[in-house]
């Protein structure tokens, strides 16, 4: 499956095709629905529509970031009929509430009900058809990118190993050759004999892509035929970067320090900090109208679950931009005496600290919403790594480039946090550091917004609460 880089970020080709149709069918069902609605109305009286281009461009862009929240446009979003059907009924219901409150704030782009009803009726219905059709095409491996492992050791089998898992649905891996330094840690039914020069090999095979995993490259790796194959329009990638961009993350265990040194990312400068920042106040001021009700809501019932008795804040210190430390605000979902012994612990799955309140705030992440007055203070962005508390980052310091992710400041919401469980344990915190460090290096606006619309999904299914 053939991948495109937009501002530092992969995107598989067929979802960017699959995303482009279906722009075309909501604007098309769009116009087929106010059709339908008021076919019976003379060319007088359907002037009072007009213009229905900006509502057409209103529904469509509000539908297409739906179907981005709900994960539409990820392969794990296609395993079964019945996921697709939910999901993109899901995708549906929660683009009233946008397209409602665009209609309150906009009335000039108000759409009849009984229009929107049909246009949703046959957006959803070709959307639910085009994605069956979809998945049975990309199912097919004419579709999929055709991957050639130079390497059958140690390293070539962490490549094989997540095939087990599913987590490379968009490749082919069609085989590894050994190299001479390798130790075999492959399935000798995944080995193809190397009695061939590579370039001919790899033509013989279809071949659209070489990853390098030997375990030592010094021994016996085919340079020239390596160069062949580049200038035959074969792409060569090395191992780091090949598991970047199929899973978002920058793996630690075969991180060299080279590879950081010289690979394209890691870029912070005084332009990207100030666009950061702009993008941060203006997110936050958007947010607040919204979330202040919200917050009202949810101090009350943190005061009834407690007897009508405060606190209903809770305040901590927690590590920041440059490890420089700040205080972060948080509605209490815990009681009052959680660490009565000064000690800190984690909060885990069933944690007799938290209220009962206190889970269903987790849960929604309503906890969080007092954070955004120290995105306003310029404490913490909307998007970056979560703070963690002086107390662990003593100790996770140990892990190799935990450092790296104080580089930026941390967010409300990150790729770690839309991306794997909530971290209760060193091992959880070494695996989200993948993904902070892949944000790191490949921040860009664009992934900011696609991060905050993913969380959509994360606060709706509760992925990763505790």
């Amino acid at each position: 499956m053939p991948t495109i880089r937009i501002f530092r970020h992969y995107i598989p080709t067929p979802f960017l095709i699959l995303g482009l149709l279906e722009v075309v069918l909501f604007l098309t069902a769009f116009y087929a629905g106010v059709e339908i609605r008021f076919w019976d109305l003379s060319r007088a009286n359907r002037a009072v529509l007009e213009p229905l281009l900006p509502k057409a461009v209103l529904y469509t862009v509000v539908l297409q970031l739906c179907m981005v929240a709900m994960g539409l446009y990820e392969r794990r979003s296609h395993r079964g009929k019945k996921a697709i059907i939910l999901r993109v009924a899901s995708a549906f219901l929660l683009s009233l509430v946008p397209l409602s409150v665009s209609y309150y704030i906009a009335p000039v782009l108000f759409l009849g009900r009984g229009a929107l009803a049909y246009a949703h009726v046959i957006a959803y219905s070709g959307s639910v058809l085009l994605r069956f059709v979809f998945v049975r095409l990309a199912g097919e491996d004419a579709l999929k990118r055709r991957i050639l492992v130079l390497g059958a050791g140690a390293k070539a089998g962490r490549i094989i190993n997540m095939k087990s898992v599913e987590e490379l649905g968009g490749t082919l891996i069609v085989g590894c050759l050994r190299m001479a330094a390798d130790v075999n840690a492959v399935d000798e039914a995944r080995i193809i004999p190397f009695d061939r020069p590579l370039p001919v090999l790899a033509k013989q095979l279809n071949i659209d892509e070489i990853v390098l995993a030997p375990d030592d490259r010094r021994i016996g790796l085919p340079t020239h035929d390596i160069l062949d194959c580049k200038m035959s329009g074969i792409d060569i990638i090395d191992l780091l970067t090949f598991f970047e961009r199929e899973t978002g993350q920058i793996r630690l265990d075969i991180l060299d320090p080279s590879w950081l040194f010289l690979c394209d990312g890691f870029r912070q400068g005084t332009m990207r900090s100030y666009l950061k920042r702009i993008f941060d106040i203006l997110a936050s001021l958007l947010l607040l109208p919204i979330a202040l009700p919200a917050m009202a809501l949810t101090a009350v019932a943190v005061l009834a679950d407690n007897g009508w008795r405060g606190p209903i804040l809770f305040s901590q210190i927690r590590t920041g931009e440059g490890e420089r430390q700040f205080r972060i605000y948080k509605f209490r979902s815990m009681h009052v005496d959680a660490e009565q012994d000064g000690v800190a612990r984690w909060a885990n799955r069933n944690d007799a600290r938290i209220t009962r309140v206190g889970a269903m705030l987790r849960k929604a992440r309503l906890d969080e919403l007092p954070q955004l007055f120290n995105v306003l203070l310029g404490d913490m962005s909307f998007v970056g790594p979560r703070p963690e508390r002086p107390e662990f980052v003593c100790r996770l310091n140990d892990i190799p480039y935990y450092r790296e992710r104080h580089r930026v400041k941390p967010g409300l919401t990150g790729w770690a946090q839309i991306n794997y469980q909530y971290a209760d344990t060193e091992e959880d915190t070494y695996n989200k550091l993948q993904y902070d460090l892949y944000y790191v290096k490949n921040y860009s606006i664009f992934i900011d917004l696609l991060i905050i619309i993913k969380t959509v999904e994360v606060i709706l299914l509760g992925k990763g609460a505790h």
